[in-house]
């Protein structure tokens, strides 16, 4: 979808509503008449109208949710999570500084390296709300970044809600070329009948991820020795020398890579059960309680995959990316892919007053389609699922075991199996957690050659197998959260070279645990310390930093009644290790051993506070790029791959603001 008409929806959008806003203030500000003696009408007002009773759960969650009002972490407003790190810009491609391999059989591409600024179907809210809210936020960071985004949702009636999310970026970069903006947005339904028998829930989301490639730097040894201090000076890999500008308001790729991906998903559920009521003040509450359900899911999502160059140079093409396929004025690598997926599935309920008790058993269909510049593909997939969760009447236990096989088709083979166990220990809600996880999946799409980029197909690739055994102990009552996770990997997939897929033969094993722990230093001060550890095998095909960590010394409070705020420093280091190579040509970061980080600690200073519904986030990120440069510590920028340096000390500045209607 072109981001035009999505940014005048927005407009609109928010036009209708400051219209709207704006005639509840004149209400509310206006003056009875007659003889001078009107009074404020704001003296009578009934102080609940400013009130709200709002909640959500995610799709297919029971789990109920409130809307966060914490101001003590900037990186739950912010697209991007401090795990992962980009490649110098704001929408470039992105890799997580933990393992995170795919642990899911069937459809794959194999492009996700933008996946992580996208809306998910698995984090698609479903609200219910007494009034009509609306959040909007503003961004404004270093060298005309901004980030806008826009929340509405309302229930029409006491069954029915809808919300509507939207979502832009846009980011020139620092160097030539590099240039990202982003287009998420996020529309939803749910319904439930009056007597609660039948239910529907509407989802469309629609994602577009634009970046510039400029491959990196020429020379990355110049950045510490720039005649201005400006990393723009710098020759990059890709793209016209010369023709480069930065210009917040461009949203045009001319070398880059454009991931476009839609979904829409219609889940309809009918019960039978045993019907109730209770008649209060004449006021009549239907009640029913669920003993068999019948579920049908129906999704339709398509996904595109484009590399372009619109002034392809061939001898840098052929230099420094080894590639010699550079034939007429333009280059286009383009994938696409249409999905449709019908499942029906029976759920039963053994206790009609524990609906987190139930058994779901059911059957999907999914149709493959795809086309390139040169071929067409279509293929399908039959598959069996099923589900068991039990949660206690007293929340104490929950137990969920869930699983997924790919009966026929293409995908046949695969399979996804999970098994958690939880539990509260104690009243003041400390828990516990142990979870076991098996996968087995077909390898991605690109790697055997269905897909017009320039990967070298492999042929005869065994599935891949992942094992997975973990634990979460999470004492509430002291801010302590410590997690184990570990993995057997057999077949691990990974790029040798930026077109080489490669599959590694031996057993993978691969260990992290997590420390995460507010300590309360005095009454305005506290103390958040993140700390993970990572241990693989040293002679695997995998490079992570052994030691990754964040800690933030905050002074929190509330001061003023209705000031809530939290300054401080925050440090997020990793310890050296040989970061993946990026390769433009087919999106992929792949392994290296020519080049180790030797970064410093990202220093950042925040300021967070809250007024009422209105939040404010002011940050002076990369500080530590404001020392001298030693040949101990490495360069002054911090490099996130091989040629890619991140920004300088930047600015962040963002407001978000909350409306009850």
């Amino acid at each position: 979808m072109s981001p035009k008409p999505i940014i005048f929806l927005c407009c609109l959008v928010s036009c209708l509503f400051l219209g709207q806003l704006e005639a509840q203030n004149m209400r509310f500000n206006s003056f009875s008449g007659g003889g001078g003696g009107g009074t404020d009408s704001l003296q009578k007002r009934d102080k609940s109208e400013d009130s709200i009773a709002i909640y959500y759960r995610l799709y297919n969650s029971l789990v109920i949710q409130k809307m966060d009002t914490s101001i003590a972490d900037f990186y739950s407003k912010f697209i991007l999570p401090y795990t992962n790190y980009h490649l110098g810009n704001l929408g470039n491609a992105s890799k997580s500084y933990l393992f995170n391999p795919l642990q899911r059989g069937g459809w794959d591409a194999g492009f996700r390296a933008y996946e992580v600024y996208n809306y998910t179907l698995e984090q698609t809210p479903f609200f219910q709300t007494t009034k009509p809210y609306t959040e909007l936020g503003y961004l404004l960071g270093g060298k005309g970044e901004q980030l806008m985004e826009i929340l509405h949702t309302q229930n029409k009636t006491k069954q029915f809600n809808y919300s509507f999310a939207y979502r832009f970026s846009n980011a020139p970069g620092n160097l030539k070329n590099q240039h990202a903006n982003l287009n998420n947005m996020r529309i939803t339904a749910n319904y439930q009948s009056k007597r609660k028998r039948y239910t529907s829930s509407w989802v469309m989301l629609s994602n577009k991820s634009a970046s510039s490639e400029n491959g990196g730097l020429v020379n990355s040894a110049l950045i510490d020795s720039l005649s201005l201090n400006n990393p723009y000076e710098l020759e990059t890999k890709l793209g016209v020398s010369g023709a480069s500008f930065r210009n917040p308001f461009n949203t045009n790729i001319a070398t880059g890579s454009t991931y476009k991906e839609q979904s829409f998903v219609w889940k309809q559920t009918y019960d039978f059960g045993q019907k109730d009521s209770v008649v209060k003040d004449t006021v009549t509450t239907y009640l029913f309680y669920p003993r068999l359900r019948f579920q049908n899911e129906i999704k339709y999502q398509s996904n595109q995959f484009i590399f372009a160059d619109a002034n392809p140079n061939a001898l840098n093409y052929q230099q420094y990316f080894n590639y010699k396929g550079v034939v007429g004025e333009a280059i286009l690598f383009q994938d696409n892919w249409k999905r449709f997926t019908n499942e029906f599935s029976l759920v039963s309920f053994p206790e009609k007053t524990n609906p987190n008790q139930y058994l779901q058993i059911g059957m999907g269909y999914q149709q493959l389609n795809f086309k390139d510049t040169l071929i067409r593909w279509a293929n399908h997939d039959l598959y069996g699922l099923g589900v068991y969760k039990n949660k206690t009447k007293n929340l104490r236990w929950d137990i969920q075991a869930s699983g997924k096989l790919f009966l026929n088709g293409y995908h046949a083979g695969d399979y996804e199996a999970q098994l958690s166990l939880s539990s509260m220990v104690n009243k003041k809600g400390d828990k516990l957690e142990l979870w076991m996880q098996n996968s087995n999946r077909t390898p991605s799409f690109n790697r055997l050659g269905i897909t017009a980029f320039p990967v070298v197909e492999r042929q005869n690739i065994d599935k891949e197998n992942i094992i997975e055994l973990g634990g979460l102990w999470n004492q509430i009552s002291r801010g302590l959260a410590v997690s184990f996770q570990y993995k057997l990997i057999q077949n691990y997939q990974y790029f040798s070279s930026g077109y080489q897929p490669m599959v590694y033969d031996k057993t993978l094993s691969y260990a992290k645990g997590t420390v995460s722990h507010q300590v309360k230093l005095s009454r305005y001060w506290n103390w958040y310390n993140e700390f993970t550890l990572q241990v693989i095998d040293p002679n695997a095909p995998l490079h992570l930093p052994v030691l990754f960590t964040r800690q933030r010394v905050a002074f929190e409070g509330n001061f003023f009644k209705n000031l809530y705020l939290s300054t401080g420093i925050e440090l997020i280091y990793h310890s050296s290790f040989q970061a993946d190579g990026y390769m433009p040509l087919t999106g992929q970061f792949y392994l290296q051993d020519q080049f180790t980080t030797k970064n410093r600690p990202i220093a950042n200073a925040f300021l967070n506070f809250r007024i009422n519904r209105f939040k404010g986030f002011i940050r002076m990120e990369q500080l530590n790029t404001l020392l001298a440069t030693s040949n101990q510590l490495g360069t002054r920028y911090h490099f996130t791959a091989p040629n890619y340096p991140g920004t300088g000390t930047w600015l962040r500045v963002g407001i978000w603001w909350n409306f009850i209607n």
